[in-house]
C-alpha cells in the first residue's frame, strides 16, 4: 500500500515526510516523489474531492470511487483511488479492512472534474484536452466535455495528468506538454512554456526540472528537439502523439533544462 498513499501525497498538495526504517526505503517509489536534488514536484494548491464524488461514500457504498483533484502552472492531476472496503473504525480508532471482498469499481475522469482549469487552460482553450495515466502510461485524445472511463480493482489507483491542448497560429499544429512521466505528478516538473509562430514555423519552449522521461503530445512528428541548446533524439508515436525526451542528470541543484521544439 505504500505506493498508493504516496500517489495521495504527490496529488495533496503537501510536503512528504518519510517514516521508513533504515535500510527499509523502497527508492524506486521515492523517485517518483523526489528529484535527485531533495525537491519535490508539489502541486499548487490543497487537494479536494471532485464535486461527483462530494456526497457519496467511497468506503462502503460498493461503487463509488475517490477523486482528488489539484492544479500545476500548465496542467491539472486527477488522483482516483478505490478505498471500497477500508475505513475508519471509531472503536479501534485505525483504519480496518471491514470487506475483504470489495467490489471493483468504475468511474471516469475529465477536464471538467478539475476546478479553475479554464485558468490554466487560456482564455483561447477549446476545451479539448489529452489525459495521461501514471500506471497505464497510456495517453489518450479527450474531446471537450468527454470522459475517460476508468476501472479500479479494491486499493487500487491511478493518477491522471489532464493537459489543455493548444494550436499555434499556423492552424496546423496542435500540442500539450505532459512533463516527467515517470513521477506521479508529471506536470509539476513544467516551470514555463512559449509558443511561437514565424513565418508559418510552429515551435515551442518549455523550462523544465527534474531527470527522466519528459513526454509530451503532438498532433504531428516535430522536426527537431533541442535541449539546453543542443539537437537531441527522441521518441513519437504515430497512434497516440506522444513525444519522449530523455533529460539527463542535472549537474545543479533546482536546475531548470531550456527544451525548445520545432514543428
Amino acid at each position: 500500500m505504500a505506493e498508493y498513499h504516496g500517489a495521495a501525497r504527490a496529488v495533496g498538495g503537501c510536503p512528504v515526510y518519510v517514516s521508513d526504517k533504515p535500510e527499509c526505503h523502497d527508492f524506486n517509489l521515492l523517485r517518483k516523489l523526489v528529484l535527485p536534488d531533495g525537491s519535490i514536484l508539489r502541486a499548487k494548491l490543497p487537494g479536494r474531492p471532485t464535486k461527483d464524488c462530494l456526497f457519496s461514500d467511497p468506503t462502503r457504498d460498493r461503487k463509488s470511487l475517490l477523486k482528488i483533484w489539484n492544479l500545476n502552472e500548465f496542467s491539472g492531476v486527477i488522483g482516483v483511488f478505490n478505498c471500497q472496503g477500508a475505513s475508519w473504525c471509531r472503536t479501534s480508532k485505525k483504519n480496518i479492512i471491514h470487506d475483504e471482498h470489495a467490489a471493483t469499481v468504475t468511474g471516469s475522469v475529465s477536464a471538467k472534474d478539475i476546478n479553475y482549469f479554464p485558468r490554466v487552460a487560456g482564455d483561447e482553450w477549446d476545451g479539448d484536452a489529452v489525459v495521461y495515466s501514471h500506471r497505464g502510461g497510456d495517453l489518450r485524445y479527450i474531446a471537450k466535455d468527454s470522459r475517460l472511463p476508468v476501472t479500479l480493482k479494491p486499493r487500487e489507483y491511478e493518477v491522471f495528468t489532464v493537459v489543455p491542448v493548444k494550436g499555434f497560429l499556423n492552424g496546423k499544429d496542435r500540442f500539450a506538454p505532459i512533463g516527467l512521466l515517470e513521477m506521479f505528478n508529471s506536470g509539476g516538473a513544467i516551470a514555463d512554456t512559449k509558443y511561437e509562430t514565424v513565418d508559418g514555423c510552429a515551435s515551442v519552449w518549455l523550462s523544465v526540472r527534474g531527470r527522466g522521461k519528459f513526454g509530451a503530445y503532438s498532433s504531428t512528428r516535430p522536426e527537431k528537439v533541442s535541449v539546453d541548446s543542443k539537437e537531441v533524439l527522441f521518441r513519437y508515436d504515430q497512434g497516440n502523439g506522444l513525444v519522449i525526451i530523455f533529460l539527463d542528470m542535472p549537474e545543479q541543484e533546482s536546475y531548470h533544462w531550456s527544451i525548445t521544439i520545432v514543428f
